[in-house]
């Protein structure tokens, strides 16, 4: 089983204007609303893939009902910490080709709510079923920047797969515990850049020479996501540079989402190196294919997977 974890999940509401008149009435008739957050991504893709899937996270008010009954439509099963604050909106104004952005930061937590919650978490750990989690997104105001750290630890003593796909303080956080290791991280250069304090390009022998340091020790895989570029990927002492087909992408949105999804389904099934970068990069591609968030076309995977280049450095 795959545990999906959303620690500041959402409802995102996309408002599609064929202009967007600022200081004016804007009317929208085709609006929509869904569970939202890069977990719930994971959880969608995952669940599109055939893995069994469970989510949680933590949620609360009436649009932490609705996320909840989104995920029941989807056949996602759930086990969400229940707040008494509210979740959060996040809205998409879509507007002459362009997409504007209003994220809310969502509830601020106290610690005793952090604590029932890794309580929480912990019980879920108890199922013998679970062999990946999956951990993605920021986290709510008011959790310690620890929280990963602490539920890494706990997966850690399961001897549980995790996957990590975060940034900024939480994510450094994790790198420099040296008792507690992820088992998969997935940055991107931008994120990979503002964690070493440089800049960063996609050349492979500076890429080799940061994956080496002292940070980085014991982490099975670290897969450095380039974009269009594909990905660099390390797995203990291996290297591998992954080539993408060129596409005419609909919407990159959630497409590192759903190449976690593929990660933790090749991670379940204990893939090959090639089998696990090849479906990470088919899944997301393939969200990059489609209009919503979170979704693949299933019947195009094997078209796309054949054409993922592996390259051994």
């Amino acid at each position: 089983m795959i545990v999906t974890v959303t620690m500041n999940p959402s409802v995102d509401i996309s408002y599609p204007l064929g202009k967007l008149v600022i200081n004016d009435v804007n009317r929208v008739e085709n609006v929509s609303k869904t569970a939202g957050g890069k977990g719930l991504n994971v959880s969608r893709v995952a669940k599109q893939l055939g893995s069994n899937v469970l989510a949680t996270g933590i949620i609360g008010g009436t649009l932490g009902e609705f996320i909840q009954e989104q995920l029941d439509t989807q056949k996602i099963r759930h086990d969400f910490y229940q707040t008494t604050k509210e979740s959060r909106n996040c809205i998409a104004i879509l507007h002459e080709g362009n997409q504007t952005e209003v994220l809310e930061d969502g509830p601020i937590l106290s610690d005793q709510e952090e604590t029932d919650f890794l309580l929480h978490f912990s019980s879920m750990l108890m199922d013998d079923q679970i062999s990946v989690i999956s951990i993605s997104g920021s986290l709510p105001r008011g959790l310690s920047q620890d929280c990963y750290v602490k539920m890494i630890e706990l997966a850690n003593e399961k001897n549980i797969l995790v996957i990590l796909d975060t940034s900024g303080e939480p994510f450094r956080r994790v790198l420099e515990t040296t008792n507690i290791r992820p088992t998969v991280i997935k940055p991107n250069i931008s994120e990979l850049s503002a964690l070493e304090d440089k800049a960063l390009d996609g050349d492979w022998n500076e890429l080799k020479a940061v994956l080496e340091g002292q940070r980085y020790r014991d982490i099975e895989w670290i897969i450095v996501s380039m974009g269009s570029e594909g990905a660099f990927a390390k797995h203990h002492d291996k290297y591998y540079h992954v080539e993408v087909p060129g596409i005419t992408a609909i919407s990159p949105v959630g497409s590192g989402d759903a190449t976690v999804a593929g990660i933790a389904t090749a991670l379940e099934a204990r893939s090959t190196d090639e089998d696990l970068l090849k479906m990470a990069m088919t899944t997301g591609v393939l969200n990059t294919l489609e209009e919503r968030t979170g979704y693949i076309n299933c019947e195009n995977y094997d078209f796309y997977y054949e054409k993922i280049k592996i390259t051994q450095i």
